[in-house]
């Protein structure tokens, strides 16, 4: 991984490049970021610079030796912890498994990678630190640093922890820690007092749509309204722009908006014959594509909420579904949205638990009609 394959927090990454070249680099930094963001990016990032045999001056040259090995993980520095499942297994087990998974993208959440490996719930057992104070005891052999790179430090058993917490303590000679979080309030006080927090944020919409153009291929409508639902978190993004074929068809990503558009605007002309049309059309859909339909609209709905509460700052909505959000809140009421989105949360609920789609949507759209009416 390189930085100029991560898109965006150009201050993050100069910050890093930095503290290499002025010789200031902290044993154990902790990469803090939401779900989806760019924390193991930069982290991997950073690991290739630190061990490039000809750095630049904003990033590694990705043709050495080093390099190549750390484009496929493999360098024999880097030791990568991540949770598994059991007291017993550790990550050296899956490590294959996890080299492919990152492969894919790097922004991957602890939810993709516990599904890939078909487990419930993921850990790092204590059997882990002990085999990694095995490895630290060892020279480095190639590379200037010995690198640990924990991934999702926060699922650490506590015995493993505390036995993290007194490596971090008095590390070994030439060897930096890079852990990474999503949820930096579960780790020990002990743990966060000596490490050097690197802050990373979420992506934003122009950053994700730019992604998703650039890596994806995807038309800039849909890129936008993929990183309007995805909040800053990119691997959801790509979830999203995996799901359904580029295009204008109907249940197409990219035609979100004018599904939930003409959906709403059948639904207080109380057009019965087309919403039962539209509710068979939904019923034809997969399921992901269901859900991603009532995701939207409870994402819509929220913000007509905030647009009736004069919250306009808050919107992150692009021009189009701005200007619906503008007009159609002027039928609707506070209490009807609220309403509205307490219906629309029990709607995925339902299909969730394979309810009959065509029956959920056309029960949620004669509830809404209603409300319509109520709002004339």
């Amino acid at each position: 991984m390189l930085f100029n394959e991560i898109i965006g927090h150009e201050d993050t990454k100069q910050t890093l490049i930095r503290s290499v070249q002025t010789n200031h680099v902290a044993h154990a930094q902790l990469f803090d970021g939401p779900p989806g963001s760019a924390n193991l990016a930069l982290a991997l990032a950073f690991a290739t610079y630190i061990n490039c045999e000809n750095k630049g001056e904003n990033d590694a040259c990705g043709r050495c030796p080093s390099c190549a090995k750390m484009s496929k993980l493999a360098h024999p520095d880097l030791n990568i912890v991540f949770p598994v499942a059991g007291s017993k297994t550790i990550s050296e087990h899956y490590l294959a498994d996890w080299r492919k998974f990152v492969a894919e993208h790097p922004y991957r959440t602890l939810e993709e990678w516990l599904a890939a490996i078909s487990i419930k719930q993921g850990n790092i057992p204590v059997e882990e630190a002990r085999e990694l104070l095995g490895k630290l005891a060892l020279k480095s052999y190639e590379g200037e640093y010995k690198i640990v790179l924990v991934w999702c430090v926060e699922n650490m058993h506590i015995a493993t922890a505390n036995a993290l917490l007194k490596v971090l303590e008095e590390p070994p000679a030439k060897t930096l820690f890079l852990l990474v979080t999503n949820q930096s309030a579960k780790l020990l006080i002990t743990i966060l007092s000596r490490t050097q927090r690197v802050a990373v944020r979420a992506f934003t919409d122009e950053e994700v749509s730019m992604h998703l153009r650039q890596h994806l291929n995807l038309a800039e409508k849909q890129a936008r309204q993929i990183a309007y639902l995805a909040d800053g978190n990119l691997s959801e993004a790509i979830r999203l722009a995996g799901e359904s074929p580029e295009g204008n068809s109907p249940e197409g990503v990219a035609d979100r908006h004018t599904w939930f558009a003409d959906w709403m605007r059948t639904c207080y002309k109380q057009d019965l014959i087309t919403l039962v049309k539209q509710a068979d059309a939904f019923d034809a859909l997969g399921k992901e594509k269901q859900r991603g339909l009532l995701d939207y609209s409870l994402s819509m709905c929220r913000d007509l909420l905030l647009w009736k509460h004069g919250a306009n700052s808050l919107l992150r909505l692009p021009t189009e579904e701005r200007t619906f959000v503008e007009n159609f809140s002027k039928v609707l009421e506070p209490t009807y949205l609220e309403q509205m989105i307490s219906d629309l949360n029990e709607a995925s609920f339902h299909i969730e638990r394979n309810a009959r789609a065509k029956m959920v949507l056309l029960d949620v759209s004669l509830t809404f009609s209603r409300l319509m009416r109520q709002g004339k």
